[in-house]
């Protein structure tokens, strides 16, 4: 592959990034204001139910790339609302941990349960070998990504 054609694949990846990355964030808010809370909330509610457990807040701040006082105020509003719970940590009584309420998120996934059928759609049009490429490379995107918001975060 020349060096032209593969800046030309990359300017056209580029672009379609570019897009992806405008319609994810339309849709969250879309998403958020379907369900009456806030894009930021959607997203914490999403990172915590992949977690294995209940996190501390600090936990929480490093998985959203929020500080830990914004992370505080997310949590405050999604307990406000049910959809979280704050319990002592049994292990060091100083910690407390946030776990989603399986209950008050059935809205939420029942929501993406049904958007979700257009998404694995559109996934069956690709390969196995492809799908691990895929998820290979939303993978490393997302630690990029932490490590990118970092960055930022630290200029004056």
């Amino acid at each position: 592959m020349t060096d032209a054609h593969r800046a030309g694949l990359y300017e056209k990846l580029a672009l379609a990034s570019r897009r992806y990355n405008a319609a994810y964030v339309l849709f969250n808010q879309a998403l958020a204001d379907h369900l009456g809370l806030h894009p930021t909330d959607v997203q914490a509610l999403s990172l915590l139910t992949a977690e294995r457990g209940p996190v501390t807040v600090k936990q929480l701040a490093v998985l959203t790339g929020l500080t830990t006082g914004s992370a505080t105020r997310l949590v405050d509003r999604l307990e406000r609302n049910g959809y979280v719970t704050r319990t002592p940590d049994a292990v060091d009584r100083r910690r407390v941990l946030v776990a989603p309420v399986p209950e008050r998120l059935a809205g939420v996934t029942a929501v993406w349960d049904e958007l979700g059928q257009a998404w694995a759609e559109l996934l069956d049009e690709h390969t196995e070998a492809e799908l691990e490429v895929i998820t290979r490379h939303l993978r490393r995107a997302y630690e990029l990504s932490h490590v990118q918001m970092a960055r930022l975060r630290a200029r004056p």
